[in-house]
């Protein structure tokens, strides 16, 4: 029998609602969910300009939707793929806790420690005012970071267990950047699943 703690925790971050629930998929269902992604998402790695710089994204990505609608971050503009089926189980479940029905998800694909996600935000126009993010990890565990858009010397990191659901509401997007940062560390591949609104 799996034992698994789904209770919230609630991040002190001020000017932000980031609520973090621990064990939102069993063990058993992370592995599942996992490998179904791994193996049968269609991933792509776009450039991205940084500096003035093109470089090569470093993680792999993808983009599925309901309502067919593209997605564009940093200069790149994803055309969305029907949801699958487990796609769409991962779906419902969030949206039971989010209270809100989602019409996207952005799929990430960190390979190993090397892989990661600058500071940034998730407040695209097409987001809306005060966008809901879902974000749901499976495989390898990292850690998030915050930092206050004002006040660079504000931060909070969190460790993201595979099977767990970070959800980020209200003004987070505005006043708080977030990353995924490089590790030296020897680490297994992770799937982000990050559930978004496109307007």
């Amino acid at each position: 029998m799996e034992l698994f703690d789904n209770q919230p925790y609630r991040l002190d971050l001020p000017q932000a609602d980031v609520v973090y629930y621990r064990d939102f998929f069993s063990p058993s269902e992370s592995i599942t969910y996992f490998d179904e992604l791994y193996t049968n998402t269609p991933w792509r790695q776009d450039d991205i300009k940084v500096f003035g710089k093109v470089h090569a994204q470093p993680r792999l990505t993808a983009l599925y939707a309901t309502n067919g609608k593209p997605y564009s971050y940093s200069s790149i503009q994803m055309i969305p793929e029907r949801f699958t089926f487990a796609l769409s189980e991962i779906k419902s479940k969030v949206e039971s806790i989010a209270g809100v029905t989602f019409t996207t998800c952005l799929l990430n694909l960190y390979r190993d420690g090397s892989d990661s996600n600058g500071w940034h935000s998730d407040d695209e126009k097409e987001l809306g005012q005060n966008p809901v993010i879902a974000s749901v990890s499976l495989g390898a565990e990292r850690v998030f970071k915050f930092r206050n858009r004002n006040d660079h010397s504000i931060t909070e990191k969190i460790i993201l267990d595979s099977g767990s659901l970070l959800l980020m509401r209200g003004e987070t997007q505005h006043n708080w950047h977030h990353q995924i940062p490089k590790t030296t560390r020897k680490i297994a591949p992770r799937i982000n699943l990050t559930f978004r609104i496109i307007k």
